[in-house]
């Protein structure tokens, strides 16, 4: 072999060996140093059965880590039926979710309602979301209101997808208004008094960066130290670094390329093994290259009353 060979392998080496490594360190010491929520009732809102897998797999693996002491549980509004595969896909969810971490199969709620049709042209109306929402986890808003008291909930932190659904789906998008919408009527006609539920919603991002997998590490490090900047400076108007319950204005989940219970290949599995009927070419393709395998970032969401 060459010296030209020799020097070519070697510069193919270093950032094949060096980049996953690297990542593997960074994974790490963001577990290790970054805020998470601990000992928190939480719910999951997602719109279809897989998006537990495909878009929060690394939140829910973090968020169900034993030693954190949270309960979390799945709440999807939609049996996923548009192909007619909604009882097949029900149960793929329920699978799914033990897989990464959900303590028990009564931890998986969904709904087959009219209200939420599976469709990629139909918004779901905010109003019955938050109604939804209050009926499961507020029950008391539909008794007479005491303004002396501290509104109550029976969670703690609410988790679903930003104002762009990370893939512009409408179904999606609905779910943040939606989530928005009960937080709000938690705190209505209260003023004084801080939401019972912290809100957290899943950043979307670029085409780029949203299918170049573990590297985009370096564009959400840089958007986190980005925004603790703005937030320390006062630059960013709503800003936060904590919810008025102590929670953290930022949430940073970064799975384990392999190996251990939190890490890729138990995401990859939970599409693979539990949602099977999804399984379509272009469904493999996500699972090789999107970012929200291995990565997710939330944001705590400023709800006004």
């Amino acid at each position: 072999m060459d010296t030209d060979t020799q020097t070519l392998l070697l510069a193919l080496a270093i950032p094949l060996i060096g980049l996953p490594l690297l990542y593997t360190y960074t994974a790490s010491a963001t577990a290790a140093r970054l805020p998470t929520l601990r000992n928190k009732r939480i719910c999951l809102l997602i719109a279809h059965p897989d998006d537990e897998a495909m878009f929060f797999a690394p939140t829910v693996l973090a968020l169900t880590r034993p030693e954190t002491g949270n309960h979390v549980k799945i709440l999807c509004l939609s049996i996923g039926d548009a192909d007619g595969l909604g009882e097949t896909r029900k149960r793929e969810l329920v699978r799914s979710a033990m897989l990464l971490g959900c303590r028990q199969e009564d931890d998986v709620f969904v709904i087959d309602s009219p209200d939420f049709p599976d469709s990629i042209t139909t918004e779901w109306d905010p109003t019955r979301i938050s109604a939804l929402l209050s009926s499961a986890f507020a029950p008391h808003l539909s008794s007479k209101k005491d303004n002396s008291t501290a509104p109550t909930a029976l969670i703690d932190a609410l988790v679903t997808f930003d104002a762009c659904g990370v893939s512009s789906h409408p179904n999606h998008i609905s779910l943040y208004h939606g989530a928005h919408a009960f937080v709000r009527a938690l705190v209505h006609d209260k003023p004084g008094w801080a939401s019972p539920v912290d809100l957290y919603t899943l950043s979307s991002v670029s085409v780029l960066r949203k299918y170049v997998g573990f590297l985009d590490m370096f564009a959400t490090m840089v958007a986190l130290a980005w925004a603790a900047m703005a937030a320390g400076g006062g630059k960013k108007k709503g800003a936060k670094r904590k919810s008025d319950r102590g929670n953290p204005g930022v949430l940073v989940n970064m799975s384990a390329l392999v190996g251990g219970r939190e890490s890729y290949g138990t995401a990859r599995c939970a599409m693979t093994q539990a949602h099977k009927s999804q399984m379509v070419w272009f469904r493999w393709g996500w699972i090789a290259l999107s970012r929200y395998m291995v990565i997710n970032d939330l944001r705590l969401e400023k709800v006004k009353s």
